[in-house]
């Protein structure tokens, strides 16, 4: 039987000598079981390899036990105190289920119960790959140390592949369950896979200078939703985003420089957790209304072509009397009725998702007058880097108004400020 954890073996005799371990564990295999060619009546012995022990070190089993310390093995956490020598082996960071059964083994063992009934196995030197620490990080900088015949290590937690010439994501890539930070920057990649999803663990997707044109819809409705906290687009080419990219709502850290991006997403609003945004460099005339929900640390807009802003020449497409479409897709938002696909066609269910909020707090779908006006990018971040060279920290962002009475109590307010 065999066992994959870190050990460390403490001498007990090290207080009196004024010496103390060193308190922290190294990868090791434990193996239960006999010596190679050893006769069967042989004893049984519990062998600890380690990447500087291959052959392992051995200790007696049978009567040798003092006492097994248990109380973490929840955690994957054990100590088999030994007699002789007088030696500790504390065991952590294994597999708990896996601790429970080769603990239970050895005391079987300890016990003197028939070898027949053990789960023994032949004591024999570790493997390289059975002792090392497995690998969490792979930096790859250049195409030629691209592995191209061997796989990547199933431990990986940190991939960087940069200056690959990547056309496309490599599967083997997609394999890597626990990755946590993935960096394909400066390559050539144009298209992002679906199943960059079913990494459930991935915390950073780092796509800076690549040959995207878009962000799948897909990614943001998949396990994205909740691990993915850093993003980074900047210097690629893409137009827009989808409506379901705000559904990325743990996002801390948004990078979209150096695109073609003529909006930001409708309900940018919605990422409640986002501290860091920048989208210098873009084409953007205007925000979107619901960017102002937004609470920033550092915001940077420098480089947009934004628009003059001019409330008074407002953008009228209000319908006199509202459509029963409008009055029910309002009646729906403003009282909160449950909806979905299961209830309503896909595309109304699409537009309903992208309704207007009037500055009354009622929503609009397609009966709205839509205006520009200046806000102070101060109300939405700490620190905001200037949007022009004159110094400005102000962009055009849009307002709609559900009636001409909402409109026109906006108009005296905005009279009476300037006056």
């Amino acid at each position: 039987m065999r066992l994959q954890c870190e050990v460390e073996v403490v001498s007990r005799l090290l207080p009196s000598c004024g010496l103390r371990g060193r308190g922290r564990g190294t990868r090791a295999l434990l193996s239960l079981g006999r010596p190679s060619g050893g006769a069967r009546g042989g004893g049984v012995y519990l062998m600890v390899c380690t990447a500087r022990d291959r052959v392992g070190a051995r200790y007696k089993v049978q009567e040798n036990i003092e006492r097994f310390f248990t109380r973490f093995v929840e955690e994957g956490k054990a100590t088999v105190r030994l007699r002789e020598p007088a030696v500790d082996v504390c065991l952590s960071k294994a597999n708990a289920s896996n601790l429970k059964n080769f603990l239970s083994a050895v005391r079987l063992a300890h016990q003197g119960t028939d070898v027949g009934a053990l789960p023994l196995s032949t004591l024999v030197p570790a493997k390289t790959s059975e002792v090392e620490k497995p690998k969490t990080k792979m930096i790859i900088t250049s195409r030629k140390d691209y592995p191209l015949t061997k796989n990547f290590p199933y431990s990986l937690e940190h991939l960087q592949a940069s200056y690959c010439k990547l056309a496309w994501i490599d599967m083997r890539v997609l394999c890597l369950k626990k990755l946590r930070k993935l960096d394909l920057s400066h390559n050539h990649i144009k298209q992002l896979p679906a199943t960059i999803g079913d990494l459930i663990f991935l915390q950073e997707l780092n796509l800076h200078d690549n040959h995207l044109e878009s962000f799948s819809g897909a990614l943001c409705n998949s396990t994205l939703q909740k691990s993915l906290q850093f993003l980074d687009l900047s210097r690629n080419k893409i137009k827009a985003l989808p409506i379901q990219f705000c559904q990325l709502r743990e996002l801390v850290n948004l990078k979209l420089d150096d695109n073609e991006l003529i909006r930001l997403p409708f309900k940018i609003g919605q990422l409640d957790h986002l501290r860091f945004l920048a989208a210098a460099r873009n084409k953007l005339p205007f925000l979107p209304s619901n960017f102002r929900k937004l609470c920033l640390e550092n915001l940077d807009l420098f480089g947009n072509p934004f628009e003059q802003p001019n409330p008074l020449v407002p953008n009228i497409q209000l319908k006199i009397p509202l459509t029963l479409l409008e009055c029910a897709a309002r009646a729906t938002i403003n009282y909160r009725i449950p909806y979905g696909c299961h209830l309503l066609p896909s595309h109304l269910c699409e537009d309903l998702e992208v309704a207007k909020t009037c500055q009354c707090g009622s929503a609009c779908l397609s009966s709205f007058i839509q205006v520009t006006v200046t806000m102070n990018l101060h109300h939405v971040a700490h620190t905001v880097v200037l949007v022009d060279n004159m110094g400005g920290t102000e962009a055009p962002i849009i307002c709609y108004f559900c009636s001409l009475d909402c409109y026109s109590q906006f108009l005296d307010r905005s009279l009476q400020s300037q006056g």
